[in-house]
This record gives structure tokens, C-alpha cells and sequence, in this order.
């Protein structure tokens, strides 16, 4: 299993949309969050397509996913939300979202960052991912190596006052060979309430809930956790 670096100060999740790390890592930012861990959340995009009610127009579905976000931070205890405001469905690993990741690393200085797989696996079955997804992993680990940790890289944030910072570790949720595991047995009920309150992405809320259980307790298994979540860890050198 993946080498121990904690414990953290200060983390920092890096996802595409609205309940993105509510599914992924909720657990685990509880348990982060109870230990005084100060988190904050950066989600890429406004979450404007994740519907099928033709009566909500982008900019409503955008407003209402914001609070759920919002209301689901306030559950798990975090310090803060940022919105990057990219449009939802159609993100890329640009210069622009690398270069606005690597300024609220700079801001926030995490010690551990959580993102999302840049590479789509097709491990298990009917779910094949979402481009975000991957959009957002490839421009979050981006910024983590180099933008974030050299000045010279978009040295327009450098004169902003945002000193360059090393992120110590990364965690990747979605690998296939995942190496390090968060015991989230205590934390798994209000991980799920977090989830749960996204509401406009649910028609079966509890049936989502028991499948969320499900995953926990399969990737808990390995390692003889109740519950558990599961990254690949890499240590910046």
C-alpha cells in the first residue's frame, strides 16, 4: 500500500462537476474534515448538462447544482468551495483551466490533492466515464507538475502575489491498481447525506445510496474494511 505521508494540514479536491467527489471521496474528506484537516473543493465546470428534464435551462440547472454543492460542503465541514464556471460537457485540459487549477493551489498551499483518472479504463461495466472526467484529472495533475510549483510557469500568477507550491501527494480515485486505502466505515453515513443532497441528479435516491454502499464495501474488502476508498497515491519528488 501506498507510503504514508500523512498526517495533512490542508487538501484539496480537484473534480469536474457537482457531486463528482461526493461519489468519489466524500468519505474520506469527513474523515479528513473531523481530524481538522482544512479541505476545499474546486469544481471545473457550472454542471449545466447533467439533466434530463427538458423544462430546466442551463443556467437554472447551474444554479441549482451550485447550492447542492454548497449544502453538501456544509455536511462534510469544508473550509470552501471554488467554481471555476467551465461550461459542462465540453472541458479540456487547456492552458486556461491548468493555469486557474494551479492558482488556487498556489492560494490554498494542500499538502495532498484528490482528482479524478485522466485515462479512461473501462474497468467494471456500465459505465464507460465522462470526458470531464478526465479533462479534469489531465489539468489537475497539470498544475500539481510543474505549473503549480515553478514561477516561471504562467509567471503572471507569480507578480498576482501566488508564490509557487509543491503539492506533496497526489491521490487518484478511478485507478484500476489503486495502493492506498481510507477507512471511511465511520464516515460513510454522512459521505452518503453529502451525496444525497444532490437531489436534482437522483430519481432513486436510496437505491443510489445502497449502490454507493455496495462500492464501499467491495473496495473495503482487500484490505478488511468495512467500508473503504480507494486512490492510487503518488509522492511528488
Amino acid at each position: 500500500m501506498g507510503t504514508q505521508k500523512e498526517p495533512y494540514e490542508r487538501a484539496m479536491v480537484v473534480v469536474a462537476h457537482p457531486d463528482d467527489a461526493e461519489f468519489g471521496c466524500s468519505g474520506t474528506v469527513a474523515r479528513w474534515c473531523r481530524a481538522g484537516v482544512e479541505v476545499v473543493y474546486v469544481l471545473v465546470t457550472d454542471g449545466s448538462k447533467g439533466s434530463d428534464d427538458k423544462n430546466l435551462t442551463p443556467i437554472r440547472l447551474s444554479e441549482i447544482r451550485k447550492q447542492e454543492q454548497i449544502a453538501a460542503g456544509e455536511v462534510l465541514g469544508l473550509r470552501d468551495i471554488v467554481f471555476l464556471g467551465y461550461p459542462d460537457g465540453y472541458l479540456e485540459p487547456t492552458l486556461d483551466v491548468r493555469k486557474d487549477i494551479s492558482r488556487e493551489i498556489r492560494k490554498f498551499r494542500p499538502d495532498v490533492l484528490i482528482t479524478t483518472n485522466p485515462v479512461r479504463n473501462l474497468v467494471g461495466t456500465g459505465y464507460i466515464g465522462h470526458p470531464d472526467h478526465f479533462a479534469a484529472g489531465e489539468a489537475a495533475l497539470s498544475a500539481v507538475y510543474p505549473a503549480a510549483r515553478d514561477h516561471l510557469t504562467f509567471p503572471d500568477l507569480f507578480d498576482e502575489g501566488f508564490e509557487p507550491h509543491k503539492v506533496r501527494e497526489v491521490l487518484i480515485m478511478g485507478h484500476s491498481q489503486p495502493d492506498k486505502w481510507v477507512n471511511v466505515t465511520d464516515t460513510i453515513d454522512v459521505s452518503i447525506e453529502a451525496l444525497l443532497l444532490h437531489i436534482s441528479q437522483f430519481s432513486d435516491p436510496q437505491e443510489v445510496a445502497k449502490r454507493v454502499r455496495g462500492w464501499k464495501s467491495e473496495a473495503g474488502k482487500p484490505i478488511e474494511m468495512e467500508y473503504a476508498e480507494a486512490f492510487k497515491s503518488f509522492i511528488i519528488m
